[in-house]
């Protein structure tokens, strides 16, 4: 007999877990102008497999040969193709509406002529590049000129931005004089190489805060953009950051409990998806069984998938052990596709333990993607019966907004920013372990029209809050009321 009440059930498991190219692009894919003052995106190589990793052996099961086939050896496009010339704001209009067009650009009509700089530490590859793959086009085309900067360092300063990237989120770290002299240099090195003469500044995350001593005090206003969650920040490190961060004219954050005391104003924004990107636009569904037919996915059976940089921090060992758990009760596959960034050196690593963990289940599907796979990802996610984004740690989670806007019922960890975008059982569904996720996935395989709902209810809530309209019509507020054409009490 089933539960009917998974309130109960899953607290009780949960509390005891506390205690333990055209050919890929269905549509002609046309070259883009690259808009005025943008720096174009660097090209990154697909992440290589880790050195003495051997072939997957799949146990003997009833698989169809072809099928065991393609899961040893996916099809996956090792040729970048040209990326689709950036969707234009009216193309906007079905989705959001004229008012909400109209007000965007009256919005920026005061702007015109102010030059915006953008810098990250990653021209591909995480949730901050393809926000600005998106929004940077958009403001050009609203005569607000903007460019792209990318940091660069060596593998020393991505260590180093890596520790900080964990300690930040809570982790311990042995902060030395050494690893403060590598992160200063570099940044004194990217100081001398970029020039400095726009009228806002916008610095992404803690790689390029200290930019910051770049600041004039005749000309520009200088914004931190932290995507991070900084609630249980390392002292140390924090410390260290902190004396830059408080030189900035402004600080931007996902979420209320992300804040920190600053002397500094600070402005809530939502990170975004673009709606019309390769990522998220609607698909055919002859596209989407092509994909599932390269990958060997049998869309028959149900399927979970999870989709995420191979990073300790997204848990993809943790989600092996809970596809395990259901797989007791519900027949299912598991999908874990995901890839590497170039600021992130521990991805190979992560990829070989959960290689490991995957053993010889023939029904754990492993993907390691070039950063090019944006349609397939999307395909990925539209056969998906449930979309699983099992953080321990997290900044705003995109892949968790990719899955609402696609009307999946997602399940997802009770962490970062992911809680604004999962209204527990309403939007989404919220676990805080491994037992809680695995019963939550049994509970929605076994519930379709529960599931369904909340896929309904998860792509309103995403239309409302997380598209890069309403991302763009917050910078532009946030743009007048530094340069003094706005009241700073203005709603953002």
């Amino acid at each position: 007999m089933k539960d009917k009440n998974p309130d109960r059930k899953t607290a009780v498991e949960e509390k005891n877990a506390e205690k333990n190219s055209k050919a890929r692009d269905p549509k002609q894919q046309q070259e883009p102008a690259t808009p005025a003052g943008q720096a174009a995106p660097q090209e990154l190589a697909v992440p290589a497999a880790p050195s003495g990793t051997r072939e997957r052996r799949f146990r003997q099961t009833d698989l169809p040969a072809r099928v065991i086939e393609r899961r040893k050896h996916p099809r996956i496009s090792m040729e970048q193709p040209l990326p689709p010339a950036p969707p234009c704001l009216d193309d906007y209009v079905s989705i959001i509406g004229q008012p909400e067009l109209d007000e965007i650009r009256f919005l920026a009509r005061r702007l015109r002529g102010k030059t915006v700089k953008m810098v990250n530490s990653t021209a591909v590859g995480g949730g901050v590049a393809e926000i600005l793959n998106r929004l940077i086009p958009l403001m050009n085309e609203l005569e607000v000129p903007t460019r792209w900067d990318v940091i660069t360092g060596g593998n020393d300063f991505y260590e180093v931005t890596k520790g900080f990237h964990n300690a930040l989120h809570g982790g311990e770290y042995n902060l030395t004089q050494q690893i403060k002299d590598i992160f200063m240099s570099y940044s004194e090195q990217t100081r001398q190489r970029m020039e400095f003469t726009e009228d806002l500044f916008i610095i992404h995350d803690p790689q390029p805060v200290g930019l910051v001593h770049s600041k004039s005090q005749e000309r520009g206003k200088w914004i931190w953009r932290c995507h991070m969650d900084l609630s249980n920040a390392h002292q140390g490190v924090w410390d260290f950051l902190k004396p830059m961060i408080e030189q900035y004219d402004a600080a931007v954050f996902s979420a209320p409990a992300f804040a920190c005391q600053l002397p500094i104003p600070q402005y809530l924004f939502y990170p975004s998806i673009d709606p019309l990107s390769e990522k998220n636009r609607e698909l055919p569904e002859e596209y989407i069984n092509k994909v599932c037919d390269d990958f060997g996915i049998d869309r028959s059976r149900p399927v979970i998938t999870q989709i995420s940089r191979f990073d300790r921090l997204k848990d993809p060992v943790g989600v092996i052990e809970a596809y395990k758990l259901v797989k007791k009760y519900v027949d299912c596959q598991l999908v874990l596709a995901g890839g590497g960034a170039t600021d992130d050196p521990e991805g190979a690593v992560v990829l070989q333990e959960v290689i490991e963990a995957a053993g010889d289940d023939p029904d754990v599907i492993i993907l390691n993607l070039p950063p090019w796979s944006a349609l397939e990802i999307n395909a990925l996610q539209r056969a998906s019966t449930v979309i699983v984004q099992k953080s321990l740690k997290e900044g705003f989670g995109l892949t968790v907004t990719e899955g609402l806007w696609k009307e999946k019922p997602v399940v997802a960890g009770a962490v970062g920013g992911i809680p604004m975008q999962i209204i527990h059982k309403l939007t989404g569904v919220l676990v805080h372990s491994v037992e809680g996720c695995a019963y939550q996935i049994r509970y929605l395989l076994t519930h379709p029209e529960f599931a369904t709902q909340l896929g309904k209810n998860g792509k309103e809530h995403a239309k409302e809050n997380f598209l890069i309209t309403v991302n763009l019509k917050r910078w532009l507020v946030l743009f007048q009321i530094l340069l003094g054409m706005a009241k700073p009490n203005a709603t953002i």
